[in-house]
């Protein structure tokens, strides 16, 4: 069995690792449904921002460290020139803030530990350096189990038959009989002697109220109103309701100021972020919003951007380069 990075583990290993996460005796973690939709609603929250990177930086190795991990360094090499690299922190100063990254790659000589500021620049995601994988974990688990819900309700409406059988032949006769009518056969023939002593049928209909245990259609229901929760809380305009009628604009739009305020805030700091890397490096690294106008509310200042004039930069001479 294995993990979600994909290192393999024993159940004691599993179970002291989730028993951290997720105390209670429902477990959704570790399961392929609930990874699913982890992979599926993390990239639905990297498609938020549209970024413009060099050239000769991987840009699935940068959104997937930002997002996953919440923060990347920005550090020029000698062997590599100047690249984004996942980082640990250390240090702090009078604001409790880190002074300095820790940088360990197998293909650059030694742990670097170069100066926040001076050496290197980081990137981040939120203000506490956090990434979003807790809010993705929350949301698939739950319509990991909402889609388990869906399946099981699925098979158990599903209209069955019991059998009457005297013999293991007269089983078998049945087993055909079934399958043929199930297959889609428009006749199907059966020996008189499959019926009973007293001339009746050996079988009936094994069924409850098929309409009254029928939920599937709430919960897949219940599974948009979960994702539309997702999309509000990383910032996806959405309809803030279920369709009904006479819903009025106003309804629909109550919810733009709070799906717009928290991405915003990423933006900001995302944008602060890069402005020091490219006045560091003298790169041309840019992010905004991928579709601005579905946004009403705006992040105010941040570094202009690429469909505005963009001021030319002036390379700072006080970083150093890492060997």
């Amino acid at each position: 069995m294995t993990i979600g990075t994909g290192i393999p583990a024993q159940y004691d290993y599993i179970n002291l690792s989730n028993a951290a996460q997720s105390p209670s005796t429902v477990h959704c973690r570790n399961t392929a449904l609930s990874y699913y939709f982890r992979r599926y609603l993390l990239q639905k929250a990297m498609s938020l921002f549209k970024w413009k990177l060099p050239e000769h930086w991987s840009k699935d190795y940068f959104l997937y460290v930002l997002y996953c991990w919440g923060y990347l360094a920005v550090v020029n090499t000698d062997k590599f020139g100047v690249i984004p690299q996942a980082c640990g922190l250390t240090g702090y100063n009078v604001f409790y803030q880190p002074t300095h990254a820790l940088i360990t790659n197998p293909l650059l000589t030694g742990t670097l530990q170069p100066q926040i500021g001076k050496q290197c620049t980081i990137i981040k995601l939120q203000p506490d350096y956090g990434g979003i994988m807790d809010i993705v974990g929350y949301y698939a688990d739950m319509l990991a189990l909402c889609s388990e819900s869906v399946g099981m309700n699925l098979l158990n409406t599903h209209l069955a038959y019991v059998f009457t059988a005297g013999n293991k032949a007269a089983a078998e006769s049945f087993k055909k009989m079934f399958d043929r009518i199930a297959s889609g056969e428009p006749c199907v023939v059966y020996d008189k002697n499959l019926k009973l002593d007293d001339g009746s049928k050996a079988w009936e209909a094994f069924q409850q109220n098929l309409h009254e245990v029928y939920i599937a259609s709430d919960v897949l229901s219940d599974m948009r109103k979960i994702e539309s929760m997702f999309d509000t809380d990383i910032g996806i305009p959405n309809a803030n309701t279920d369709k009904r009628e006479r819903l009025v604009t106003d309804e629909v739009n109550a919810n733009n100021v709070e799906t717009a305020s928290k991405c915003a805030l990423w933006l900001e700091q995302l944008q602060e972020s890069v402005k020091k890397t490219n006045d560091m490096f003298g790169l041309d690294v840019s992010v905004d919003w991928r579709f601005p106008d579905a946004y009403e509310v705006k992040p105010e200042g941040g570094m202009q951007n690429e469909r505005n004039n963009e001021p030319t930069r002036t390379v700072s001479a006080e970083y150093q380069s890492i060997p």
